[in-house]
């Protein structure tokens, strides 16, 4: 297949650039329910300690998930860009390298996890019936961690392969699996907080093993799993310029572990319940801004690596502006479905309800302006710029979430906890378009 035949070298209008996306929003907010879905029925179903216990894990489990996002978004930039400049048997060689390399780290990454769990729970502060709960459903995750970075990579890597549909495709089947699971597992078996783990383990397998499967078979998309020339350079390339998603889903899950710390001293089990739902209602949020970042990041990859200025200049422009559409429109449905979101989970307690109603709205004015963070670093992601990129995930997810969560509640009490996330992204979103208006002359966009 040539450069000529590849859809990504057309002109971008605002419809195309939805159209293609959107198979990458949906597939990433699947992907976020696994977590919703576990929490709704194990907040329901087995109890709010049990409930408190998988907030309090998934932070840990995220962070090794994240390896799957740096092969992926790095991976996957260098592949696009490949593509662009013509060379297509390369960037089959390099989807087999990155694709490998993601199943070595994961295997590595289980092995060393599950001697580290426990320990590392308590010490981060958890004991008593939490840490026996917490090491239980992080330990069944473990033996899934390979098909979990595996998919968490090829979500990143089905626009690239020109395949978003079917990556939307495969991600709901395991979604759906995962709920279906957990209505079983749980409430039909009640094998309670174990039944939700092994539940979310085996959707995590359907969803890693099924596009290696589809790879490694001849298949229709513009990439075919087969024979890897081994290259420090390209997984050095590809680990730097992946490294502001690592960092992003990394740093994310550092300060959630750094919430909780502070909601322990603050509201005691019900803080890190309440942040549990605002977590679930984040996640799915952002996904969306995610969702679109992948999907429109093979397209900038692709017009970078044609050295085609203006269309890339277009791009650029669309996209802030769909960003800016889509920050408003979640913002005004977080402020008006802040009850009915609190209730699905925590119903069963007036007291937490009503606690996290109003964490909730405080909450939600991050959404007006975290989209613009999360789409400039997949921009320079896609650029092959993974210094900038890592600089706006670095900052935007650890230094300013940290120094906002540690220094707001000194003035303003638990207020200060739920409102430091917007307070950060304000921060995050200055710095992005400063960096954006900076580097126009170097990148010609």
């Amino acid at each position: 297949m040539t450069q000529h035949t590849l859809p990504l070298s057309r002109h971008w209008g605002y419809g195309d650039l939805l159209r293609f996306t959107f198979p990458a929003i949906v597939m990433i907010v699947f992907t976020s329910l696994y977590s919703v879905v576990d929490g709704f029925f194990v907040s329901n179903f087995v109890g709010k300690t049990a409930f408190a216990a998988v907030n309090f894990v998934m932070p840990v489990l995220m962070i090794l998930g994240a390896a799957g996002f740096m092969f992926g978004t790095g991976g996957g930039a260098l592949i696009a860009k490949t593509l662009g400049e013509g060379d297509h048997a390369r960037a089959n060689r390099l989807f087999s390298l990155v694709v490998y390399a993601a199943l070595l780290c994961g295997i590595l990454l289980e092995a060393a996890a599950l001697v580290a769990m426990r320990p590392l729970l308590a010490c981060l502060g958890a004991e008593g019936q939490l840490l026996e709960d917490s090491a239980a459903y992080g330990r069944i995750l473990l033996f899934s961690l390979p098909f979990f970075i595996l998919q968490f990579e090829f979500q990143c890597l089905f626009a690239t392969a020109g395949k978003p549909k079917l990556g939307l495709g495969i991600t709901a089947a395991a979604g759906l699996a995962n709920m279906a699971l957990d209505a079983l597992f749980v409430v039909v078996f009640r094998w309670g907080l174990e039944g939700a783990a092994l539940a979310t383990a085996v959707s995590q397998i359907v969803g890693g093993a099924a596009p290696l499967w589809y790879f490694a078979r001849p298949n229709r998309s513009w990439l075919r799993l087969g024979r890897a020339e081994f290259s420090r350079n390209v997984l050095a390339i590809t680990c730097a310029n992946g490294a502001s998603e690592l960092m992003s889903n990394i740093s994310s899950s550092l300060v959630s572990l750094l919430f909780n710390l502070q909601l322990m001293r603050y509201a005691g089990e019900n803080g890190i319940a309440a942040y549990g739902v605002l977590m679930y209602v984040s996640m799915i949020f952002q996904s969306a801004f995610l969702g679109y970042s992948v999907g429109a990041a093979p397209v900038i990859s692709y017009q970078y690596g044609a050295r085609n200025d203006r269309e890339l200049q277009s791009l650029r422009r669309k996209s802030l502006r769909l960003i800016a559409a889509f920050s408003a429109g979640m913002f005004a449905s977080s402020q008006l479905l802040a009850g009915p979101l609190s209730r699905f989970f925590v119903g069963y307690d007036p007291e937490l309800l009503l606690l996290t109603v109003h964490a909730l709205r405080l909450f939600a004015f991050s959404f007006l302006l975290c989209g613009v963070g999360i789409f400039g670093s997949a921009f320079f992601t896609a650029l092959n710029d993974g210094v900038t990129s890592a600089l706006i995930s670095f900052l935007r997810t650890l230094a300013f979430q940290s120094l906002a969560v540690l220094l707001l509640p000194q003035l303003w009490g638990l207020d200060g906890i739920w409102g430091s996330v917007a307070m950060a992204e304000i921060a995050a979103a200055t710095l992005t378009l400063l960096l954006i208006a900076a580097k126009q002359r170097v990148y010609q966009y």
